[in-house]
């Protein structure tokens, strides 16, 4: 089968690698789609993402979906019981927690702070966690989210960033009929401008420094952007700020934009090591400023808002076959996109 593989930075394969079967315990995917994240991008350009270092070839991706293409004998039972048959079409959790709970205490009630975690698409261990970004790939049954009928294989391949969206924003609290700046439009950012609307918050304003990500914010419903990049002013007093950019320098804008109580949410991912940036304003207004990682239980959450019809349609703004994957990472790079796909089926 074809699979994605990046072995060290600026050198990314399209690779014949061994096709897997389910075993006895495992169920196989044929897999339809599959989404470029940051992390990807990282691993490619650098070998790198985060603290996560390349040691050996990676296959790459963990927002993916596929259908059903085979079921391990031992489990047939137990997967008919969770509506699991040949040819359902499903996205996958891409998580598997290593060690007891017992050893972690409140890792069971928030289980994506578990601290071992083997992450598809990850180096954070060695041997290293392969990803989605293949023809088929075998997982535990337990993986497995079901898509409904109003749900596309295309759209399933957003469930997971759409859930890192839904874990900050439930970690800001309760948003009906609150004023919400989205800092970073990027594809989380666009995707909790989508989610916030249709839970009820009154005012949500998009900002960042690409008027391109703006029009994206603005056609998943933000009712204000902000081109901070032309010098255009944040609002004040907003009651939450997600701030899904990572970029440091950000943070003494977006806490200037927050009322005194108000919430901001970390969404985006700060670079490792010392940052410098202006946040004597969390003190002198008494900001709660709170951390969100990955997920929990969102991916049920994310597929019942895409069932009823959430339209995340203008955050996937390219598509592009397994077989031009660099040309896909090189676009996913560039202004003009957004959220890009690779079409993994062959």
């Amino acid at each position: 089968m074809k699979a994605v593989m990046v072995h060290a930075a600026n050198d990314l394969r399209v690779a014949e690698v061994a096709s897997p079967d389910a075993g006895d315990e495992g169920v196989l995917i044929r897999l339809a789609y599959g989404g470029i994240c940051g992390s990807d991008l990282s691993y490619w350009k650098h070998g790198a993402s985060g603290t996560a270092v390349l040691s050996e070839p990676l296959v790459l991706g963990h927002e993916v979906s596929g259908t059903v293409a085979a079921i391990g004998a031992a489990i047939t039972a137990e997967a008919a019981a969770a509506g699991v048959e040949i040819g359902t079409p499903v996205t996958v959790h891409p998580a598997t927690r290593v060690g007891d709970p017992a050893d972690w205490p409140g890792a069971a009630e928030r289980t994506n702070l578990w601290p071992v975690v083997r992450y598809f698409g990850s180096a954070a261990f060695t041997p290293h966690e392969h990803g989605g970004f293949s023809t088929s790939r075998r997982v535990r049954l337990d993986q497995l989210r079901v898509l409904p009928p109003e749900v596309s294989l295309r759209t399933g391949a957003v469930v997971e960033p759409l859930s890192v969206a839904l874990h900050a924003i439930a970690r800001a609290g309760e948003v009906r009929g609150r004023t919400v700046l989205v800092n970073g439009c990027g594809p989380i950012g666009s995707l909790a401008i989508a989610a916030l609307r249709q839970a009820g918050a009154a005012r949500v304003i998009g900002a960042d420094v690409s008027a391109h990500a703006l029009s994206v914010a603005s056609a998943v419903g933000a009712h204000e952007t902000v081109n901070v990049g032309l010098g255009e002013k944040l609002p004040e007093n907003v009651d939450i700020v997600i701030e899904a950019s990572g970029v440091a320098a950000a943070l003494g804008g977006v806490i200037g934009a927050t009322r005194p109580g108000g919430v901001i949410v970390q969404a985006g991912n700060l670079r490792a090591g010392a940052i410098e940036a202006n946040i004597a304003g969390i003190v002198t207004k008494e900001i709660d400023y709170r951390g969100s990682y990955r997920f929990a239980d969102e991916m049920d959450a994310a597929i019942r808002m895409l069932a009823d019809g959430l339209d995340v349609s203008a955050v996937i703004t390219h598509e592009f076959s397994i077989d031009n994957a660099e040309e896909a990472f090189r676009t996913a790079t560039t202004a003009e996109a957004s959220k890009v796909l690779l079409r993994l089926a062959e």
